[in-house]
């Protein structure tokens, strides 16, 4: 029979050796993450070509190749006011080749959705925030009002005969009528589509009456005369539309509804990626040429680290889990 001591020493061994296994089995881990990008990396917009988060999010995408060295491809994903696209984002393989733009209805989902597909403090990592965009309330030109105060007055003298289109359950121009619902106390229907961008070409055609949507997007068409804005939901003015008041100076206090957009990856992602990701893209943000036109297009920059975009995002699901539950909206 073996010794006590020959058995001590050959589980000595053994363990060792386990460690050892697992250290080299560890050791590809900081290379790849030293390495990266060894190929395209796959840029997920949850929302259709033409919203905000798709031109924002193309702007980005190809300086952020240049910055990364390998293409940075755009997809988009569109669907239930986003959460289709992050859901799939939030299941990918966490090695930094499948990342998010996602605005700030990845904070309302939690309140809004039983199951929105993931857990957006869980499952995903923040990466950056990146840039916000004032919303603005348009209606079709058919609508008999030419103010905000006229639009509330109408919707009160006929409840539920205005609807307004938006880009899907949750998303934050839907929140943003649910708001303005609650805060005058007036009843118009809710109509979803699978982006803003529907939103408005529906809005055009005349088959909903109103819609809220990022500056942005709206700006050709106001330029155009094919809508008519009556507030921005911003505390300030806009300089792209500066004739059009605030939701605020038009009479309805606390109606302010920004628009941001932060980059997540799936939550296991090594942390050296996050890291590297995250200084591509605030150094992306503060390019000039990248500024000039986010700015010309009314998109303020704001590049933030992982952290910033953290805790922007755990105080926004209070705030608008606070906004779904005061509108009583029930879980989907």
């Amino acid at each position: 029979m073996k010794s006590l001591v020959t058995l001590g020493r050959t589980a000595l061994t053994i363990g060792v050796a386990i460690c050892c296994a697992g250290a080299f089995a560890q050791a590809p881990a900081p290379a790849a993450a030293s390495n990266y990008p060894a190929k395209p990396v796959r840029f997920i917009v949850p929302f259709p070509p033409g919203a905000s988060s798709d031109v924002v999010g193309r702007l980005i995408a190809h300086k952020l190749g240049e910055y990364l060295g390998q293409q940075v491809i755009v997809d988009n994903r569109p669907g239930v006011g986003g959460n289709l696209g992050i859901g799939q984002v939030a299941k990918s393989a966490p090695d930094g080749y499948t990342m998010v733009v996602a605005t700030a209805s990845i904070a309302v989902s939690v309140s809004l959705y039983a199951n929105p597909g993931y857990d957006a403090v869980k499952d995903l990592a923040p990466v950056a925030r990146l840039a916000s965009i004032p919303n603005v309330l348009l209606v079709h030109p058919s609508v008999p009002a030419k103010t905000l105060k006229q639009f509330v007055d109408l919707a009160r003298a006929y409840p539920g005969k205005l609807n307004f289109g938006s880009g899907g359950t949750g998303t934050t121009n839907h929140l943003a009528n649910e708001l303005l619902k609650h805060l005058e106390k007036i009843n118009i229907v809710h109509v979803p589509y699978k982006g803003v961008t529907q939103a408005m070409i529906a809005m055009s055609s005349g088959e909903v009456d109103e819609v809220v949507m990022p500056v942005t997007t709206a700006t050709p068409q106001i330029k155009a005369g094919k809508v008519r804005p009556l507030a921005v939901l911003t505390e300030k003015r806009i300089p792209t539309v500066p004739d059009v008041p605030t939701a605020i100076e038009a009479g309805v206090k606390d109606f302010t509804m920004p628009l941001w957009y932060g980059m997540f990856v799936p939550v296991a992602t090594p942390r050296a990626i996050v890291e590297r990701l995250s200084k591509e893209l605030i150094r992306t943000l503060q390019a000039s040429d990248v500024t000039q036109k986010l700015t010309a297009l009314g998109v303020t920059p704001w590049p933030g680290t992982s952290q910033q975009l953290a805790d922007l995002l755990k105080s926004d699901i209070q705030r608008y889990g606070m906004i779904v539950k005061s509108a009583g909206l029930p879980k989907q």
